[in-house]
């Protein structure tokens, strides 16, 4: 084949999979919990452009993400405010900026599952392609020095499986929670190039709940020991769990049933085999915190970079 040929030089793009065949019955589609709609906003021209999401719990942080990754991208105005684009609804906040969208998703698997069906649906209404999403966040480590940035390969229940279990009309629907590696890897190397901050990858164990289910001894309820719970911990760093929060399992199901390239990028705040709360400074989580986005940022220059260079 000629190397000239079109067919050969420019890769094909991926749009973002939507698998109900009831929204082509739909007039107008309302994205009730974003105050968005396709019949009372044009999606192609507000999101069109998107490559990369960013999803965030808090709204606070999500703002903050899309100011740093607005100065990282030279792209900020002093006097840009970087309105919420959800601001008719006070369940999630968006912005935006040239081709990265940064959202909030609350706390929990309910709460980022809502957001998720309705950013999905956003996606493919706006015609979007070759979109990259990350979930950036904190976390508890197990056996990790606070601070380390954990890049997930698997999540896993708390039995320590990679799966997501669902209850869809009374029955239990299972599905896969691998996320992309070959993501994970370039994540990876970004981390190596920037040199501020320990990365590994590992799996990373999603619960239902902040306190029993994450075996922490500090509830208003707690019915095991403290070997209990580090014999638990024990067994789930064996199993290549490296951190534990409450949304990895069900990001990583939805991301792959609709054809997304997706990370959880999570820092950890502690190490749980040496405690239960957190002890640091104020400022040494804020700084914590700010290492997945630090992380993803670079990661979006990087392939922004190397799209203006092919150009």
């Amino acid at each position: 084949m000629d190397a000239k040929d079109p067919k050969q030089s420019t890769p094909c793009s991926s749009p973002v999979g939507v698998h109900n065949p009831h929204l082509d019955a739909l007039k107008d589609d309302i994205l009730y919990h974003f105050n968005l709609g396709t019949g009372t906003h044009d999606l192609p021209a507000m999101f069109g452009d998107v490559k990369f999401v960013c999803v965030g719990g808090s709204p606070w942080r999500m703002k903050a993400f899309i100011e740093f990754i607005a100065a990282e991208l030279r792209m900020e105005d002093p006097k840009a405010e970087y309105p919420n684009i959800c601001a008719g609804t006070d369940r999630y906040a968006m912005y935006k900026i040239g081709p990265v969208l940064s959202i909030s998703h609350g706390m929990g698997i309910p709460s980022i599952a809502i957001m998720l069906h309705e950013l999905i649906k956003l996606l493919h209404h706006a015609h979007c392609t070759d979109v990259t999403i990350f979930r950036i966040g904190t976390s508890g480590g197990i056996g990790l020095e606070p601070g380390t940035v954990v890049l997930t390969k698997q999540s896993v229940d708390a039995t320590f499986l990679p799966k997501f279990e669902q209850m869809i009309l009374g029955k239990t629907v299972v599905r896969n929670t691998d996320l992309d590696q070959s993501l994970a890897q370039e994540l990876l190397q970004c981390s190596k190039e920037l040199n501020q901050f320990e990365t590994v990858i590992g799996n990373t164990m999603c619960t239902l709940d902040f306190y029993e289910g994450q075996a922490r001894l500090d509830g208003a309820f707690c019915s095991f020991s403290e070997k209990d719970k580090q014999d638990y911990l024990s067994k789930a760093s064996e199993a290549g769990v490296c951190n534990i929060e409450m949304e990895s399992s069900v990001f990583a199901a939805m991301c792959k049933l609709s054809g997304l390239r997706a990370a959880v990028v999570c820092v950890t705040l502690l190490d749980r085999l040496k405690g239960d709360q957190l002890i640091s400074s104020h400022e040494v989580l804020h700084s914590y915190q700010q290492r997945p986005q630090l992380l993803v940022s670079s990661y979006i220059k990087k392939r922004l970079n190397s799209k203006t260079e092919c150009c």
